[in-house]
């Protein structure tokens, strides 16, 4: 085992499986030394685990929780491509956050990832980030997390 899969071990966590692509694209590409995840909703056992905008059918709180699915869920697709051990940085993440009007706490929201990343990786898991609140996400998701990092 590889320092990423015993982390994950130690933490307790198993990635799961890689989810279905919804449409004409694949889950995570390489190019060079980065691999690129599609977005990756909250699926929890093929199932969407929600639906709806955050701050009005779900609480900044629960949906931070479905950013750290989402996160899971792109580590897998990670996995799947090139194994997770082969991880030297997590670059960026993006969070796109189906957002009530008038919310405007995406950023906590999409802490659900970011803190997923550095309990995970430590300071390998330090990246850039962008948190952007959307009227509409696929299958009406309350989040949806891409992940950029560099492989060795």
């Amino acid at each position: 085992m590889g320092a990423w899969t015993e982390r994950l071990a130690e933490l307790g966590i198993e990635l799961p499986e890689v989810a279905r692509p919804l449409a004409a694209y694949v889950p995570a590409v390489r190019t060079g030394a980065h691999v690129y995840t599609s977005g990756q909703l909250p699926f929890v056992s093929g199932a969407l685990a929600a639906t709806g905008k955050v701050g009005a059918e779900l609480g900044p709180e629960e949906a931070k929780r479905h950013a750290r699915t989402c996160a899971l869920n792109a580590l897998a697709a990670v996995d799947a491509l090139v194994g997770i051990d082969s991880v030297v940085r997590v670059v960026k993440v993006t969070g796109f956050v189906a957002s009530a009007d008038g919310f405007t706490g995406q950023p906590a929201v999409v802490n659900g990832a970011s803190e997923l990343l550095g309990e995970v990786f430590g300071d390998v898991g330090q990246h850039a980030r962008s948190a952007v609140g959307v009227a509409e996400l696929p299958l009406g998701a309350p989040v949806e997390i891409e992940l950029i990092v560099e492989v060795g």
